[in-house]
């Protein structure tokens, strides 16, 4: 299998998307701002879209091999929201 890579774009809508080079298909990130938001960051947005990504990167690599994939786990998970509050 050969190694993919990433790119950040913006998308026509102003959202920045997380997508692999070689394939058009659905983002596997988007990154939404406010109207509100965008006007605090002063054209900074792209930056901060790029850190956002990052430390999700930097999240999954960090959590990914804490997490124990055994199949009656699984069924917990279920039962929670569809929602985390935080």
């Amino acid at each position: 299998m050969s190694p993919s890579f990433f790119e950040i774009v913006q998308l026509n809508n102003g959202d920045y998307a997380l997508r692999r080079i070689d394939d058009d298909s659905a983002p596997l990130v988007k990154i939404s701002f406010s109207t509100e938001a965008r006007e605090m960051m002063e054209s900074r947005d792209m930056a901060v879209a790029k850190a956002m990504i990052a430390a999700g990167i930097e999240a999954v690599g960090n959590v990914s091999h804490d997490i124990d994939w055994e199949d009656d786990e699984l069924d917990v998970l279920d039962a929670q929201p569809a929602y985390t509050l935080h």
